[in-house]
């Protein structure tokens, strides 16, 4: 016949077995919330390097239209130094015969000793 502790035995692996296939299902379940949360990590980082680019493509355009703006303000200045070269010479002679020492007065109506 069955022994008691046949008894108990079978009754302990029964249990095992049902809290061992309990178990695994919870893992699967988790596994696959899991794989769910990385998919829409994924989506969102997808997301971000998109927003990133095109944000970043127009401030690059910026930048290099800024650049060359700056290097023509650059070459029109040199442009500028080199058409005045030739003429400064010739407007120094004319400044010097009609310079006129400049005085700026700050106090115009007030004479030097003024009564308190």
């Amino acid at each position: 016949m069955i022994d008691p502790a046949q008894i108990v035995l079978f009754l302990v692996i029964i249990i095992l077995t049902t809290l061992l296939v309990a178990l695994g299902i919870q893992v699967f379940v988790i596994l696959r919330e899991l794989r769910k949360a990385v998919g829409k990590a994924n989506k969102i980082l997808e997301d971000t390097g998109i927003i990133t680019e095109s944000v970043s493509t127009p401030l690059a355009t910026l930048s290099s239209l800024m650049m060359g703006v700056k290097t023509g303000v650059s070459v029109a200045n040199l442009l500028k130094k080199v058409s005045k070269f030739g003429e400064k010479k010739i407007e120094d002679k004319n400044v010097e015969d009609n310079k006129k020492p400049l005085i700026r007065r700050f106090f115009k109506g007030i004479s030097k000793k003024s009564s308190l």
